[in-house]
């Protein structure tokens, strides 16, 4: 492995998560939902920040940038869309490549939770940080993207290798779990919520996941198998999607 992950919560749901090039010493947080927080875990460990790399522009994903730059100096790398709420070191697209250290985070176009979401993956750890993308059992609301370009970036996430680590923004399984359980009667997504139920009960985190459980159990990546059910066509895998996505948004179980 070249990259140490530290995940711990934050907020009332986020995870703050800091990597490490095992190489140099380089750390990274990814994304900066509670600066405070992050600052404090990174001198815990011992680890100097020296780079933020956001996901996208929400303040619960980016609202500790210029804080934590203030403090260590970190240089701040993210989609343009950041620059709503802080100024951006560098602009990163789809396809560029981040060096921390020796280690190299490729990005990934992830549009869908909003128009410029990106993701950030390590071809040799097979690691990928998704933000709110990707979830446990879920995906992000689509607060300003389509239906098609989520199902796009949900397309080349679960074209990553199937043992590829997820690493996910939010602590939202066990309500995810709920609603898989409403939709789809594969008894593999029962065995999976059990295990939630169970995890939560007992105060463990569900992130990571990785994308082979997630292409088995997730409602959203299944959403093809599930349409039938919910009276859509399956033939579309973007109707199919947004069926899926239109249930859960409705659901309150």
């Amino acid at each position: 492995m070249a990259l140490d992950v530290h995940l711990f919560p934050c907020l009332s749901d986020n995870y703050g998560i800091l990597i490490r090039d095992r190489s140099t010493g380089l750390a990274a947080t990814i994304d900066t939902p509670d600066a405070a927080a992050i600052l404090t875990e990174a001198e815990h460990l011992g680890w100097t920040l020296s780079m933020i790399l956001n996901t996208h522009w929400h303040p619960d994903h980016a609202g500790g940038n210029e804080a934590i730059k203030a403090r260590t100096g970190a240089q701040i790398h993210g989609p343009v869309e950041v620059t709503r709420i802080a100024p951006l070191d560098r602009e990163v697209l789809d396809g560029d490549k981040i060096m921390l250290g020796q280690t190299e985070l490729q990005v990934i176009d992830t549009q869908g939770h909003t128009n410029g979401h990106v993701s950030y993956w390590v071809a040799q750890d097979h690691m990928v940080f998704v933000g709110d993308t990707l979830f446990a059992l879920g995906c992000g609301r689509l607060f300003e993207g389509t239906p098609e370009a989520m199902w796009a970036s949900l397309s080349r996430l679960a074209a990553l290798p199937d043992d590829t680590l997820v690493y996910c923004a939010h602590e939202y399984t066990a309500s995810n779990a709920r609603f898989a359980l409403s939709v789809d009667k594969d008894p593999q997504v029962a065995v999976r919520a059990a295990d939630v139920f169970a995890a939560r009960e007992r105060g463990e985190p569900t992130v990571p996941t990785t994308i082979g459980l997630e292409k088995a159990t997730n409602p959203f990546l299944r959403a093809v198998k599930l349409a039938p059910g919910l009276g859509t066509f399956s033939h579309d895998p973007a109707l199919a999607f947004a069926a899926v996505r239109a249930a859960k948004d409705g659901f309150r179980g």
